[in-house]
């Protein structure tokens, strides 16, 4: 009795193992995916769609990539005939494998096949939207499939660049100084490829302008980065522009580049002008005799050496403690570039000053620039005083006359 239900038990495994190896023998792989068997697949069956029927694109877009999907759910393997039947004005389109044009592809039993359309716009292509027709067929003309593609060309806005594969981001892409200054921008570049690549850095500007790129916070120079696949780096961009820059907006011009990939930015400097005075007396002699008490005078130019206007130019003194110094006039209004102003500087030594050298700094203070000059003073006595001490002298020898007389008499 026990070997009996043992050997039914052992035949109902083997039927189960049996049934189980035809049914999974009578899947195949892509028939697995879509849970069917062959038996429950028509004979013929097969359709083509677009991933992306519709797509939009900016100016300037130098290709269109679509993926065509053939799916073949029938049991019998397909052979279909494709055709562009429908191609824009000033626009060449094509369906093709990853090296070929291609207009007929063979379709397996139960699988997908994928080609890619591409679509090429010329110069001549404006903004607006467009229609491509994609029509297929099998060899017998059993199954005839088509499918639309529409294109929308954007316009393009206006200062904006052109940009595939990597993209270029600035925070600040306005500096302002003066023409002698150096500016430094700081650009992120962000690689929008699937892959590692190597970008070349380049850069425009007026003519006679240093234009150089170096790693944040790095003092080498650099003409390329590599950045690793969906990777950004920070990265200077130093400008310096010509001697004798004038003022005004200068556009600066950056491009990044790797094969195909590239993008554009455009900075802007504006140059102020450069701001230098030039102070001193017109003999160039910086000494000057004066009295306790009693102003000495001196004139002083200034001149405009820059190439940018200095306006609102004062005047401040460094004196010894007690004395006065005066200017006339008290400012000057404004000082064009090669223009040249004179001002009388009026020193007053104080009443008790000793005798002797003293430091007096005079302190030209323009619009973003000081110039100081400093003057020697020296101070002499009065004439007061001098003729008191020759009458002292006077008295003395008077008195020592005398007293030789009388002691010659005796």
């Amino acid at each position: 009795m026990a070997k009996s239900k043992w050997n039914n038990l052992k035949g109902l495994i083997a039927a189960a193992g049996v049934a189980g190896v035809i049914f999974f023998l009578c899947i195949p792989v892509s028939a697995r995916d879509d849970g069917e068997c062959d038996e429950n697949r028509p004979d013929r069956l097969i359709t083509m769609a677009a991933e992306y029927p519709g797509v939009e694109i900016p100016m300037d877009e130098e290709e269109v990539r679509i993926d065509l999907i053939f799916h073949n759910k029938g049991r019998s393997d397909e052979d279909v005939d494709i055709l562009i039947t429908d191609v824009p004005e000033n626009w060449k389109a094509r369906v093709k494998t990853y090296q070929y044009s291609v207009n007929k592809i063979h379709a397996p039993s139960g699988e997908d096949k994928t080609v890619t359309f591409e679509a090429e716009p010329d110069k001549k292509a404006a903004a607006g939207k467009y229609k491509f027709r994609i029509e297929a067929q099998t060899r017998d003309g059993e199954f005839k499939m088509a499918q639309n593609i529409f294109v929308t060309v954007l316009e393009k806005i206006e200062g904006e660049k052109e940009s595939r594969g990597v993209k270029l981001t600035t925070s600040y892409p306005v500096l302002r100084g003066p023409s002698d200054g150096n500016f430094e921008f700081s650009m992120e570049v962000e690689s929008k490829l699937d892959k590692d690549a190597i970008f070349d850095l380049f850069g425009q500007g007026p003519e006679g302008w240093d234009i150089n790129f170096k790693p944040a916070y790095e003092s080498k120079y650099i003409s390329s980065l590599r950045l690793k696949e969906n990777q950004n780096s920070t990265v200077a961009v130093e400008v310096k522009p010509a001697r004798k820059s004038e003022e005004g907006e200068f556009p600066i011009n950056v491009k990044v580049s790797s094969g195909d990939a590239r993008a554009e930015a455009e900075l802007t400097v504006i140059l102020t002008g450069t701001y230098k005075l030039e102070v001193g007396t017109v003999n160039d002699l910086l000494s000057l005799e004066a009295k306790q008490g009693k102003p000495a005078n001196v004139s002083v130019y200034v001149k405009n050496t820059g190439s940018a206007a200095n306006k609102g130019i004062e005047f401040m003194s460094f004196k010894p403690e007690n004395w006065n110094v005066e200017f006339k006039p008290e400012m000057i209004d404004v000082v064009e570039p090669g223009d040249m102003k004179q001002v009388e500087v009026m020193i007053t030594p104080y009443e008790e000053a000793l005798v002797g050298d003293y430091s007096v700094t005079v302190n030209v203070e323009g619009e973003k620039v000081t110039k100081p000059v400093e003057f020697r003073v020296t101070v002499k006595a009065s004439s007061a005083w001098a003729w008191i001490g020759i009458g002292v002298i006077v008295l003395v020898i008077l008195s020592l006359t005398a007293l030789f007389q009388k002691l010659g008499r005796r």
